[in-house]
């Protein structure tokens, strides 16, 4: 019975105390508001209001993440009002009613000023944390360069500098990998969506396929299943959300790639005015971990740290969860929040 009414049906429980008793300052909330005109969703748990504000700008475009916060994101609520926010057209946020034409990263701008707008407002802060994960950093670093005044500090998670040389670098590692391991299926599949990468949606399946069955993805896994199979149980998703979480997936790449190609940080983003750290995965060849350690290295900021995640691919904040909420709790938030 429990099952079936998950089918349409979600919430994000309350939060107690050590005693089972509910939290009269926390904040457990899973709503719909409009954000350039659109209904999108974003799901908000802290202990206490009067913590800073921490949102979080997932990957993709369209690989919501607010399906597994109930797995990974217990610590940092105690520490942060935590904000997951399912874009335009990815989740809960998923519409058929979404034109083509609305999915552009200008719009994603435009919706991610606004919702940080929002919070600041709502929860009476001066300013708010900024994390981004793969399509999250690119999407929050061009935030941060444009609206530097209203951010302690920005995150970035398996960090995307050049999307070209991005997908050179992933490529030849996992056609390495192939030869490596005498893959020979992988080597005929690989040699055939030469040159890599193009404007073929089908091409970067076909990689990302035996990039994670070669662990660039996930360190030590050869499949997403792993990390899928959590987001299943998530109290906050119904089965009818998840579906919408496929549909998004595909509807947002299928719009923004073409954008997403253009993206050279190098160039377009040289300096930011707010602190920059880049947390990274020795692993990670999703977003390679040597182009976000270059682009590093190059980036002006007021204070930046590269953190390295020794036993993480491209989504260490899962694959080295603890370690993550120390970098936030005990580096970044002592670093640069004054109350």
């Amino acid at each position: 019975m429990k099952s079936f009414f998950r089918i349409f049906y979600s919430k994000t429980p309350k939060i107690k105390d050590s005693n089972g008793n509910f939290k009269p300052d926390s904040v457990a909330t899973l709503e719909k508001i409009s954000l350039g005109g659109l209904d999108q969703w974003i799901l908000i748990r802290g202990h206490s209001i009067n913590n800073p504000v921490l949102l979080f700008l997932h990957g993709g475009p369209g690989s919501i993440e607010g399906p597994f916060a109930y797995k990974f994101e217990s610590e940092l609520e105690k520490y942060f009002i935590f904000v997951n926010w399912d874009q335009r057209g990815a989740g809960k946020s998923y519409s058929k009613k979404i034109l083509k034409t609305d999915i552009t990263i200008e719009n994603y701008i435009s919706d991610t000023h606004e919702l940080v707008l929002h919070l600041r407002e709502r929860f009476q802060k001066e300013k708010i944390y900024l994390v981004g994960h793969s399509w999250g950093s690119i999407l929050g670093m061009l935030v941060v360069q444009r609206y530097p005044d209203l951010f302690y500090a920005y995150i970035g998670i398996g960090q995307v500098v050049n999307a070209i040389e991005n997908e050179k670098i992933s490529y030849q590692f996992v056609f390495d990998q192939a030869k490596k391991l005498g893959n020979k299926k992988a080597q005929k599949q690989l040699e055939k969506i030469q040159p890599y990468p193009s404007e073929n949606l089908k091409h970067l399946r076909i990689q990302r396929k035996w990039l994670a069955k070669f662990g660039g993805f996930m360190h030590g896994e050869k499949s997403m299943w792993p990390l899928l199979k959590i987001g299943i149980f998530s109290p906050e998703y119904s089965f009818k959300d998840l579906y919408r979480f496929y549909k998004g997936s595909k509807f947002s790449l299928e719009c923004l790639w073409l954008e997403l190609l253009k993206i050279d940080f190098f160039e377009q983003i040289p300096e930011i005015k707010v602190p920059a750290y880049f947390c990274v995965g020795r692993h990670d060849y999703m977003t390679p971990f040597e182009l976000a350690e270059r682009y590093f290295k190059r980036l002006k900021a007021p204070k930046k740290k590269l953190i390295w995640f020794e036993n993480s691919g491209h989504n260490l904040n899962f694959e080295e969860p603890k370690k993550f909420d120390d970098v936030l709790i005990n580096q970044i938030l002592p670093d640069t929040y004054k109350k």
